[in-house]
């Protein structure tokens, strides 16, 4: 309730440039299914069981089925893995799990995509008399940078000499956690370079500790003191003209509201 303005600096493989400011993102649901079966021995009497492993597998087809109904402008992104196929081999399997992410640019197609998702799982879990049981869990909103806050990084890139390292913005499906705080208060999220390989495998390596370290943190606090000095003339002229997307309860309310639970029952 006491922060004003929220900034952060993340790491992304820039090639041979060192920051890009204007980075957008999608927000997402999270999504853990249970398809709940019956058990029977697989071998002697399978045609007893109901499994739950094949309403999983045809989740994932119909899935797919869906993707070309998504826009190319909501930048939508739909990936599941199952966490759970069964017990054992000798038994149809009574119980599979998936975790799922639904994720897309705006709040309007995370919602709808993920409507369609979870009727693709119904559907799969119905195709064969199973349950299908999904908890939603609302992730990340989509980042929103504020321009004035940009404008302020940018100022300090020339003191830094790097002004001609700098890649104006770019888009990203990923989500970002600052993407809440980007609703209700001013915030950016610029990428700095210093590292090769795509982020979360195996790969990713920092090749230049200076500046992926110490050069984010010297921008960041260029930048506040631009904001502080002169009685913080310019952070109150970013706060007064910062119009939020959501004010703290509606924030509380949506997280509210769309995080469920859902039981499809045949």
């Amino acid at each position: 309730d006491d922060v004003d303005i929220a900034m952060m600096v993340h790491v992304l493989d820039l090639g041979k440039n060192k920051i890009m400011l204007n980075m957008e993102s999608n927000g997402f649901i999270g999504k853990q299914v249970s398809f709940i079966g019956k058990a029977a021995h697989a071998g002697s009497c399978p045609e007893e069981g109901i499994n739950a492993l094949s309403a999983a597998l045809l989740a994932f087809n119909n899935i797919n089925a869906l993707r070309e109904t998504f826009r190319d402008e909501d930048w939508v992104r739909v990936h599941a893995i199952i966490t759970k196929g069964g017990d054992i081999v000798n038994v149809v399997p009574s119980e599979a799990k998936m975790e799922a992410y639904v994720r897309a640019r705006n709040l309007e197609a995370i919602l709808s995509t993920n409507e369609k998702v979870n009727n693709a799982l119904g559907a799969a879990a119905m195709s064969i008399g199973a349950t299908a049981e999904i908890k939603d869990t609302f992730g990340y909103l989509p980042n929103i940078n504020d321009k004035k806050l940009i404008n302020t990084f940018r100022d300090n890139l020339g003191f830094l000499g790097i002004e001609k390292e700098l890649i104006e913005s770019g888009k990203s499906t990923a989500s970002f956690d600052i993407g809440d705080l980007s609703h209700i208060i001013p915030t950016i999220h610029p990428m700095i370079g210093g590292i090769t390989g795509n982020l979360h495998t195996a790969e990713f390596k920092i090749i230049d500790e200076e500046t992926a370290y110490i050069l984010s943190a010297k921008i960041m606090v260029l930048s506040i003191i631009d904001l502080l000095y002169d009685g913080a003339e310019k952070a109150k002229g970013i706060i007064s003209d910062f119009k939020p997307r959501m004010t703290k309860q509606e924030y509380i309310e949506h997280l509210a509201n769309h995080s469920r639970k859902y039981v499809y029952t045949f």
